[in-house]
């Protein structure tokens, strides 16, 4: 058992902030690394060490393998903790850790390997006993061969890239007309973006909620999950908003999705933090939709909920521990929520807003708890994802949870030139009375968006 003494943190922003807190609360020394954009982040001046990388494009710093690879022998470090997004993912960065003598804080690079491809998940969990849409049986090579499964499957459908994730590379087709444009446009999409034009095909359940289980696993074989999160609140496919409890989940649905969740990770041989992704139609059918080998970002929600630590157990886990509670151990209590602040501005097709934040104030109170990796003078660069703060509350009800939501978003400040949110589209979501009574699907926003008649989750 190796002890970890100094971990690089592999990532930006929020999450990098994130991870080097409970890195110092270990008493692990913590190295940042950043692109020329972010020499002056908060991460960087909370580290004990930072390493600049490369330029501001991430193909050339955070995802840079040789660069990242140097700075952690440079620095001595026994572990490298990816984040989300990035090289999170991906097992030649897992291997070449491993290669150097580095853990590397996640799955095994063999189990990577099989997440990668996620038609071949999709039949591993068949495999393991867990439901999966009706669709294709792996890849599917041409139109022609598409056409022959979606006449099998029925419409509507959807296309999926093997190899995509954080809901990119994902097209619906509502009839057979379509699917030929729509097959050769998420191909084409999947080589441009993942380096892979691999899709494939599943029946597409319209109504039907997003749901997802936080599993933590270690090297002994013992997995454990800690409830589901509904993250069914999404445009185009990309989370807005995130809750646990599920809203209207019966108690034999949730306890099948733990039951499931746990059955696929140990069919893997899974190890570290992840979630199993699922979508729950009104009758309560559940059906497998994917495997995320990372943290995910609104693992918040599960650490209000239970009280746990998500990267702590994670690094515990990478230095050969066993995980420091059992399944009986895991209390849920109360509701927590997540809202993503993005610098976008809805009104502009959500277009991204980078710029200086001129004000920057974060709220706090009783159960609210704020993950961002900005301050005040901070400038949000035009080249990563939009997100800027991640707001967190709980509390002992879903109508006190939403209340506080509310109430803390209104609390935000954060302006400067150029600079939009979306902040007043949160607030209008939470107080949607589909969203109130819990009644909406995965299409709400955009349907709520476009004026296009709701879809209501019910039986």
């Amino acid at each position: 058992m190796r002890p970890i003494r100094t971990v690089l943190i592999a990532n930006r922003g929020e999450i990098a902030l994130r991870v080097a807190r409970t890195c110092r609360e270990m008493g692990i020394r913590v190295v940042a690394v950043h692109s020329t954009a972010d020499r002056d982040s908060a991460v960087v001046d909370f580290a004990d060490e930072s390493v600049h990388i490369g330029p501001p494009a991430a193909r050339r710093s955070y995802l840079y393998m040789p660069n990242l690879i140097e700075a952690a022998l440079r620095h001595g470090v026994d572990a490298i903790h990816p984040g989300y997004g990035f090289l999170s993912e991906d097992p030649d960065f897992a291997q070449v850790c491993a290669d150097n003598g580095i853990a590397f804080i996640g799955p095994p690079p063999a189990v990577m390997t099989e997440l990668g491809d996620k038609s071949r998940v999709r039949a591993l969990m068949a495999d393991a006993g867990l439901p999966v849409l009706p669709g294709s049986d792996g890849t599917v090579a041409t139109v022609e061969e598409a056409q022959d499964i979606g006449d099998r499957i029925g419409y509507p459908q959807v296309v999926k890239a093997a190899a995509g994730g954080g809901g990119r590379g994902i097209e619906i087709v509502s009839a057979a007309v379509d699917l030929p444009e729509v097959f050769r446009r998420t191909t084409a999409f999947a080589r441009q973006v993942f380096g892979n034009a691999d899709v494939y095909l599943e029946r597409y359940v319209a109504a039907a909620r997003h749901v997802e289980v936080q599993l933590l696993a270690d090297s002994r074989g013992t997995v454990v999950h800690l409830g589901e999160r509904d993250c069914s609140l999404q445009r185009r496919n990309q989370k807005l908003v995130e809750e646990s409890p599920s809203p209207l989940l019966p108690a034999k649905v949730r306890a099948r999705l733990g039951d499931y969740a746990v059955a696929g990770a140990r069919a893997l041989g899974y190890v570290g933090a992840g979630t199993m992704e699922f979508l729950v139609d009104p009758s309560g059918t559940v059906t497998f939709m994917e495997i995320n080998g990372r943290i995910q970002v609104e693992h918040p929600v599960t650490e209000m909920l239970t009280g746990l630590d998500v990267v702590r157990e994670q690094i515990l886990v990478a230095q050969g521990h066993p995980l420091s509670f059992d399944q009986a151990s895991v209390r849920m209590d109360g509701v927590a929520i997540e809202c993503r602040v993005n610098a976008e501005d809805p009104s502009a097709n959500f277009r991204p807003t980078p710029g200086r934040l001129e004000r920057f104030h974060v709220p706090g109170g009783p159960g609210t708890r704020v993950d961002a990796g900005f301050r005040q003078g901070d400038t949000v660069p035009a080249n990563y994802d939009s997100l800027v703060a991640k707001l967190v509350v709980w509390a002992p009800t879903r109508q006190e949870a939403l209340a506080r939501a509310d109430r803390a978003l209104g609390e935000f400040v954060i302006s400067g030139p150029g600079v939009a949110t979306t902040i007043p589209l949160l607030r209008t979501l939470l107080a949607h009375p589909s969203f109130g009574d819990a009644t909406h699907t995965t299409k709400f926003v955009d349907e709520l968006m476009s004026g296009h008649v709701l879809t209501p989750w019910v039986a």
